[in-house]
């Protein structure tokens, strides 16, 4: 079993910076495939970004390509996600999930929810000036 929990959340303004951690317990978290998902008030989870295992392949959606990085750091089992010029409709409850079979990271089958295994709590992000 994999616990993944999610830190860095908070209130910005516009235009704003803020960098979310997920960090995870399990010594074979290096072979994982990695995403941040997020879910707005009223609407349904959607895909942010996927790292693979290596960390040498990311996709992102395009809602968020050019502003957010998905990164990773193996030694620390923890995934991140830096967001620069955040907008209004960035607010939502970000969370990361793992997929242990350690998928290759393509735009088919890593945006899906059901890619993934394992799931933190959330981080809550708003934006609001």
């Amino acid at each position: 079993q994999v616990q993944l929990v999610e830190s860095g959340g908070g209130l910005v303004q516009p235009g704003g910076s803020l960098r979310l951690s997920c960090a995870a317990s399990g010594s074979i978290f290096s072979s994982y495939t990695m995403a941040w998902f997020r879910q707005a008030p009223g609407k349904e989870r959607e895909f942010v970004a996927a790292i693979s295992w290596s960390g040498g392949r990311t996709i992102y959606a395009d809602s968020v390509k050019g502003r957010f990085t998905i990164s990773r750091d193996n030694a620390k089992n923890t995934i991140y996600l830096q967001m620069n010029t955040l907008e209004v409709e960035d607010t939502a409850v970000y969370r990361c999930g793992a997929d242990r079979s350690g998928a290759y990271v393509n735009s088919l089958a890593s945006v899906r929810e059901n890619e993934y295994d394992y799931w933190g709590q959330g981080t809550q992000v708003t934006v609001s000036s």
